[in-house]
């Protein structure tokens, strides 16, 4: 078995799918902001509230040339150096402990994305339930191990790395301590489309590691998500905002609040239908067997009358003799007189 809990979550195939709402910088700096997303991530329904724990500082170099700057014109973030993007988006440290407080009191768990070990270190003493690996760090193997060494339960993000490049990430997780691990499918493009997310690759994760996985999904609504559940996720994470048009780093690829309540809700009809591999009649399903079609007399007859395609007739319910027998039966006469409507069987054939 692979299930474990984070909290007082289960994470498996037999519970619902862990609805994971990322804050990232859309609170656009005012810790008012991100206090009403909590809030409202919480009334949407989500299972935990994540944050990004970095300073721009632990992040990159105060440089504003070469790949130090976002030339992309196709980026969301094109125009900016790294550090003044991630000036910009990050989460200050101080905020965390109100944040997190505010989820717990909502009912929500609440955990972080460290960028490294002074993020980790900081985060532990905020005794966080679980920790998540961005997918740019997830060859950050000493990252990892710090992480892993926590003995909490580790999501990974898989976007960009190889087979090989996640063998090794899965090894180092594994060795430093963590036994209750999570790799998410990701596509690491800002919005993902369906077309490149590669729901199909959910399964063969959990084949070839072994654990519990799921989908860091950064595409528009909600359908890729619910792909992912019937695919196998057990966790799906998605970007939260209270409003795209007010804009924010992340805003474009955000869900708003009702978005997520569908998210949860729609993921979790998705896991209810996985059900089982079943054939025949359902428990549920037994009170409409009745309006199945069977054979039934449409003309009054006399004893002695032969039944035609004019007298029988297979119709709605389905009370008398099974379809198939309707070839076998005309030409052969009834025993005793039959009044219109009656289900027939075979005690009145002679």
């Amino acid at each position: 078995m692979t299930s474990f809990k984070i909290g007082n979550r289960s994470i498996g195939a037999d519970a619902p799918p862990f609805i994971i709402a990322e804050m990232s910088g859309n609170h656009n700096q005012s810790l008012d902001v991100a206090l009403q997303i909590v809030e409202a991530a919480a009334k949407a329904g989500a299972h935990a509230l994540k944050l990004q724990t970095y300073t721009a500082e632990t992040m990159t170099l105060d440089l504003s040339e070469g790949e130090f700057f976002i030339k992309d014109p196709n980026s969301l973030w094109a125009g900016s150096s790294l550090y003044a993007l991630y000036e910009k988006a990050h989460t200050p440290w101080e905020w965390h402990a109100p944040i997190f407080a505010r989820a717990k009191e909502l009912g929500m768990l609440a955990f972080s994305t460290p960028f490294d070990d002074t993020a980790v270190d900081f985060l532990e003493s905020l005794d966080v339930p679980a920790y998540k690996i961005a997918s740019f760090e997830n060859t950050d193997l000493p990252l990892i191990r710090r992480v892993a060494a926590t003995g909490k339960p580790l999501i990974i993000s898989t976007g960009m790395a190889s087979i090989a490049e996640l063998d090794e990430t899965v090894r180092a997780a594994r060795e430093a301590g963590c036994k209750d691990l999570v790799l998410l499918k990701c596509t690491s493009t800002y919005p993902a489309t369906p077309a490149n997310s590669n729901v199909r690759t959910i399964p063969h994760l959990r084949e070839l590691f072994g654990c519990e996985v799921g989908l860091s999904d950064h595409s528009m609504g909600v359908g890729v998500s619910v792909a992912a559940v019937a695919l196998g996720a057990t966790v799906v994470e998605k970007h939260f905002t209270l409003d795209r048009a007010a804009g924010g780093v992340d805003a474009s690829f955000s869900l708003e609040p009702a978005e997520l309540a569908s998210l949860v809700i729609e993921t979790e009809r998705a896991w209810q239908a996985m059900g089982q591999v079943h054939y025949g009649v359902t428990e549920a399903e037994r009170k409409s067997l009745v309006y199945r079609r069977s054979l039934y007399v449409t003309q009054d007859m006399a004893a002695g009358e032969p039944f035609t395609v004019a007298n029988l007739r297979a119709i709605r319910p389905g009370l008398g003799l099974a379809p198939k027998h309707a070839e076998t039966l005309l030409g052969r006469r009834a025993r005793q007189a039959i009044k219109r409507g009656t289900p027939l069987d075979w005690s009145l054939v002679e």
